[in-house]
């Protein structure tokens, strides 16, 4: 084989690797023998299923009309500090679920430390409202409402700013051309939004296990963590069958953003730019979005923190009771919180780290069809739930010979966070590698110079801030991950997420939420890096810059 012909064929071998076959391998066992025939028959299977499927649609019913509300004060309108309240309306989707989902459960009950204080708690016995079906879609649809105003973002970049300027021209209103000429345009970003939010909500394990458990209230993902834990071959076939129950439910939504992508907009030649708002409809405006992100944000984050500040659950926030002990319980050596921040961090950083490399040589062969086909085989196992993941990824280990000795070790983890996010590490680089002048390239074999030291001399300088980026937003999305983790662990490979469910799961709520607090801060941390490094790329790399 030529070395001109060994780049594609690496990238090829690598993309089956991590993408085709273990969604093959799910695939062959969950249709093989009797597992899917018995699935399908047991009640708990289809009350899990019509559960999950009537709170995913409701979650994504309410995200796509609170994203639109968003796109249409934060993107179609001009505001003060715009750019503020966008990063602040993107975070719901960037903090872990299980976080979001313990913060909304210490921010209301009787017990909860922030009411206490404030003297709004209700009286003792009145039942939590975060822990019924309507708290669970409500909390799914805020983590979801981004991706509706992501998807709304990245199609408006296409919109023709001359048609607005056309309709304005012609006596329309603002909000006229706005509703005749702007959001027919973007009914496919709507459409890509509402598929998006609905897997999503499909897909969340953290609401499902911290509320879903308790309010007795089962959803698929749950239910097929239910079964793995219980061990045996039998439980594993079974599993399978569950999660491929679990893809064909995302199919639909993932067919809609199929085809909305069809549906995009040719871009203009002009951009599109804000309209302006009266004076006292955007002072009103604004008030409602920064209320709407105080109630999402700010609230459970409070209670959070006032939850790992005081001794125990049920104590009132005070200077006398206030505490620093979870925190230092959590970050004291040997511990087990120091052990899965040191396991989440290992993990997040060695899959960002081999993402980012493999990256590179299939953002530069995707010309090559059979590159470009495998590299579809990347992207379901990050649009389908973290569940299919996870199973997929224990039956590929398992079917190498002496793969048992790696069932609930940090390797298999690593293995389907390599299966999960590979997509999210190529997407920037694929992006940057399209804008590439081939010019260089020419000059560079003109002169000599090999495939490999192209590669590297030629091709690495111009990627690497792309490359940067896809990383940290693999690390970013990896550290907290708790889906695929929760699957995989066993003795010593806990990771942060799963810590987390495990510590509130034992009533050692205090501690679950210092550890939470902890896990903010590490996320903060890895935003603030990716800005760093997304300097020189184009707008809508980072979720948080669109």
């Amino acid at each position: 084989m030529t070395r001109t012909r060994l780049l594609p064929a690496l990238a090829f071998a690598w993309l089956l690797l991590i993408g085709a076959i273990p969604l093959l391998r799910l695939l062959a066992e969950a249709i093989a023998g009797t597992a899917l025939a018995t699935a399908l028959t047991d009640p708990a299977t289809w009350r899990a299923t019509w559960r999950s499927l009537a709170l995913s649609l409701v979650a994504a019913a309410l995200a796509t009309l609170i994203g639109a509300a968003l796109a249409w004060a934060l993107l179609l309108r001009t505001l003060p500090a715009r750019r503020t309240l966008i990063f602040c309306a993107v975070l719901p989707a960037l903090v872990p679920a299980q976080v979001m989902a313990l913060g909304w459960i210490q921010a209301g009950g009787p017990a909860s430390p922030l009411l206490l204080a404030l003297d709004l708690a209700p009286p003792i016995g009145t039942a939590n409202p975060i822990y019924s079906a309507a708290g669970m879609a409500l909390l799914l649809a805020v983590q979801a409402a981004p991706l509706v105003l992501l998807s709304i973002a990245a199609l408006l970049r296409r919109v023709p700013g001359e048609a607005v300027l056309a309709a304005r021209g012609l006596g329309a209103s603002p909000e006229a051309a706005l509703r005749r000429t702007v959001w027919p345009l973007l009914a496919p970003g709507l459409m890509a939004g509402a598929g998006l939010a609905f897997v999503a909500a499909l897909g969340n394990f953290g609401v499902g296990a911290l509320i879903g458990i308790p309010a007795r209230f089962p959803v698929l993902p749950v239910l097929i963590w239910q079964r793995l834990s219980a061990g045996g071959t039998a439980s594993l076939a079974e599993a399978a069958a569950l999660a491929l129950l679990l893809a064909a439910l995302a199919a639909p939504a993932l067919l809609l953003q199929a085809l909305a992508a069809r549906r995009a907009p040719a871009a203009g030649r002009l951009p599109y730019a804000p309209l302006p708002m009266a004076p006292p409809a955007r002072a009103a405006t604004t008030a409602a979005v920064a209320g709407y992100l105080f109630i999402v944000l700010a609230i459970p984050m409070l209670a959070l923190l006032a939850a790992a500040l005081v001794p125990a659950i049920g104590m009132e926030l005070n200077s006398v009771t206030a505490t620093t002990r979870h925190f230092l319980a959590a970050i004291a050596p040997g511990a087990q919180t120091a052990r899965a921040f040191g396991n989440s961090l290992l993990l997040s950083g060695a899959a960002a780290l081999l993402l980012a490399a493999a990256a590179l040589p299939i953002a530069l062969t995707l010309r090559a069809h059979p590159v470009r086909l495998a590299s579809a085989s990347t992207d379901l196992p990050y649009a389908l739930p973290g569940a299919c993941t996870g199973v997929a990824a224990i039956l590929v280990v398992l079917s190498l010979p002496g793969g048992g000795a790696l069932y609930g070790t940090l390797g298999l983890i690593l293995f389907a966070y390599l299966t999960r996010f590979q997509a999210l590490a190529l997407r920037p680089a694929a992006a940057a590698a399209a804008r590439l002048d081939p010019l260089l390239e020419d000059a560079a074999r003109g002169l000599g110079a090999g495939p490999w030291r192209r590669l590297w001399s030629v091709h690495l300088p111009p990627l690497a801030p792309a490359l940067a980026a896809g990383a940290i937003l693999v690390a970013l999305t990896a550290v907290n991950e708790v889906t695929v983790s929760s699957l995989l662990y066993g003795p010593g490979t806990q990771t942060l997420g799963v810590l987390v469910f495990s510590l509130q799961d034992s009533g050692q709520s205090p501690l679950a939420a210092a550890v939470s607090c902890l896990a903010l801060l590490l996320t903060a941390s890895l935003m603030a890096a990716a800005t760093l490094a997304a300097r020189r790329l184009p707008a809508g790399t980072l979720p948080w810059r669109p």
